[in-house]
């Protein structure tokens, strides 16, 4: 494996590990609309950076980071829009546990 695709492959799991990451959480705050734990500040933080990555993406031309980062704002904006949203509210009582 040459050095420039050991780079890129580096590049793609870390990409791919931080943006699939943010999926349980989502999931799991849109299944049962519980916001008790989620951090108003810190999600409008990690939205603003991962937007300035964004933009750095864009401006150095970089379709991974683009890709990446686009996807991982929109699940930090629906993650940060629920809590806003629901954040006044109980959450309803729906079981997050496996079927049997």
């Amino acid at each position: 494996m040459t050095s420039s695709v050991w780079v890129e492959a580096v590049g793609t799991a870390a990409a791919t590990l931080t943006t699939v990451s943010f999926v349980p959480q989502a999931w799991l705050t849109w299944r049962t609309r519980d916001v008790s734990g989620i951090s108003v500040g810190m999600y409008s933080a990690f939205a603003l950076g991962v937007a300035l990555w964004l933009l750095y993406g864009v401006l150095i031309g970089s379709w991974p980071i683009i890709v990446a980062n686009v996807i991982t704002l929109t699940l930090a904006m629906a993650i940060l829009v629920m809590r806003l949203r629901y954040g006044g509210q109980p959450p309803p009582s729906v079981s997050v546990e496996p079927k049997r």
